[in-house]
This record gives C-alpha cells, sequence and structure tokens, in this order.
C-alpha cells in the first residue's frame, strides 16, 4: 500500500502524536520532555496546531507561537544542557516517523522545515547562553 502525503489535521495529528509517542521513550530526549511537560494532551494539542499552520497554512496565526522562546526557557531548565547531540536526535526521530508514516512535497517540506528550525533553534540558544 502507497503511502499518502500529508493533507489534514488529522494527518498532522497522525504525525506529531506517533513522534512524540517515540520522543517520550527515547533514551535522550524522553528525560528532557518527560521532565518538562506537565500536560501531554494540551502540549500535542499546540504541537499539532503549530505543524498543521507550518505544513497546511492553515490553524491559528503564527503570533501563538514562539519556538524559540520554549527551546530558551527547556534550555536553562536543563542547566543550559541541550546540546547538538539533542537536536540531532530529534531530526531522526522525525524524519524517521515521517518516512514511516507519510511520502510526498508536504512530507519532505516537514523535513525541510525542522532541518532548518534545528539548526537556527540551536544557534540562538547557544548565543542566548550565560558565559
Amino acid at each position: 500500500m502507497a503511502k499518502q502525503d500529508i493533507s489534514n489535521r488529522e494527518d498532522v495529528e497522525k504525525l506529531v502524536h506517533t513522534f512524540y509517542g517515540q520522543v517520550r521513550q527515547h533514551p535522550h530526549l524522553g528525560p528532557i520532555f518527560n521532565g518538562i511537560v506537565t500536560n501531554w494532551p494540551e502540549h500535542l494539542e499546540r504541537l499539532s496546531d503549530f505543524w498543521e499552520m507550518i505544513l497546511l497554512q492553515s490553524g491559528p496565526g503564527k503570533q501563538k507561537f514562539n519556538p524559540l522562546k520554549a527551546h530558551k526557557e527547556v534550555d536553562q531548565k536543563t542547566g543550559q544542557g541541550l546540546t547538538q547531540v539533542h537536536f540531532g536526535n530529534w531530526l531522526e526521530l522525525w524524519f524517521t516517523t515521517l518516512d514511516m508514516l507519510f511520502e510526498g512535497k508536504v512530507a519532505d517540506h516537514a523535513k525541510e522545515h525542522a532541518r532548518n528550525m534545528a539548526s537556527i533553534l540551536f544557534l540562538r540558544i547557544y548565543e542566548a547562553r550565560d558565559r
């Protein structure tokens, strides 16, 4: 059976829920996410809103999201412990989940956007650290 591309909110939710199910079990990412996220249903809803906006250009407006602020807070809560390895682990799981579930232009865009976002976020987090 051929895989379909991401085309609606249900697809985005499937991607986000499957992906973060794997993140929560990951030996390096799980402790970070499980230690910080206190309401997983709310967190998954918010992340689905974000990815729906990015991938389908629908859903809530951009003013609702500030990924840099959120990731800087996580870095502070982990004692400035976020590393490139964490972002690499995150991207590897993201790509694997996408490849498992979907194929097509939107799925490819999800990979490219995540790759760019990870690079920018890590650079901005690193620049914001106390030295």
